[in-house]
Order: C-alpha cells, then structure tokens, then sequence
C-alpha cells in the first residue's frame, strides 16, 4: 500500500487573496507551487508514494478568505486520509541579511519532528540554504488541525538576494531536497 502524502504549496495565485510574500520580484504562491508539483511528480514516479497536491493548477485558489482557504488545505489533506503533510512556503523578513530554510512542527518528540529533520537536511544539502533548524509553532493552523505528521517548511528568505536567487532558478533543487528528505525519513536512501 503507497505512503500517502498530501503536499500543500501555501497561499493563494497572486493578485488574489491572501497570495503569500514578495522580494526580489518573486511571488511565494507562484515558487510553492513550482516546487509542490515537482515533488508530487518526484513521489508519483516511486510506486512506493502517492502525492496529491493542494493547488493542482497555478490558477487554484482554495476557499473565499484566508480563514477558509487553511481549512479547505486540512480538509483535503484529512479526508483523503493523507498520512503525512507537507506545507511549503517562502520567507520574508524586513531585514534582508535574514536567510536560510527551516521548518514548523506542533511538537518535538514526534514523527513531524523526525521527518522535519530530514527534509530541513535533505533541503540544506541539495541547494546550499542555511540550516535554521526545526522551530515549534503551535498557532499555525496546518500543524493544529491535521490529523497525520505535519510539517510546515519555509524554503528561503524572498527578501535575501542568496536565498531569493536560489528560490528563482533552483526549483527543482528544493523539490528534491524535500524529496531526498522523505527518502531518509523512511530508510527508503
């Protein structure tokens, strides 16, 4: 039986609600949802996996406000069921020495810390990112209301020139970090 994984590339297409952040001319929604398909395609290629998407097109928008859009994110993700989740967002920070990737978990100790650990690694390695380790983040709704391991990976930094570069032109790198994560994870690489 596949492993399934429901991969949730944040935020809505830009110019609609609750689009996600920007920095050097680059739009989270539109890199989330680059690297999201390029993963479900690394994990549907590997019979082992099944992978769905939350946003299967680029003009996907999910609910009608960004209280309804997390809920219909988790909703997929439960009904399914999934049994992992993996949200992938992009950083910004007024300050724009800020850089690297990290990853949100609802608690340590768990199968999300775990997976988090390989993906943070598998991410870091793969593109050359900065390692800011695993945070805690109880408030953040995906981590909260999913029924299966959650992570929340934050690729880069849009407003870091190094990070924003690597968020532009190395897509498919960040895909198969987090892939190349999820291998470990499961003693699969």
């Amino acid at each position: 039986m596949a492993i399934k994984i429901f991969i949730d590339q944040g935020h809505n297409p830009s110019g609609t609600f609750n689009s996600g952040a920007e920095g050097n001319g680059l739009q989270e929604s539109e890199i989330n949802y680059q690297v999201g398909i390029e993963l479900r395609d690394l994990l549907n290629n590997d019979p082992r996996f099944e992978a769905r998407v939350s946003r299967p097109e680029p003009t996907t928008v999910l609910g009608t406000n960004n209280t309804t859009s997390l809920r219909e994110r988790v909703r997929l993700a439960n009904e399914w069921p999934a049994n992992y989740f993996i949200s992938i967002h992009c950083n910004s920070n007024p300050n724009p020495d800020i850089n690297g990737t990290e990853v949100y978990i609802y608690q340590l100790g768990t199968q999300s810390q775990w997976l988090g650990e390989q993906v943070l690694n598998g991410i870091t390695q793969t593109v050359g990112t900065k390692d800011n380790g695993i945070r805690v983040n109880q408030s953040l709704y995906v981590l909260r209301r999913t029924n299966m391991p959650s992570i929340l990976v934050e690729l880069g930094y849009l407003t870091n020139t190094s990070d924003a570069q690597k968020l532009r032109d190395n897509q498919s790198g960040f895909a198969y970090g987090i892939f190349l994560g999820i291998m470990r994870y499961f003693g699969f690489a």
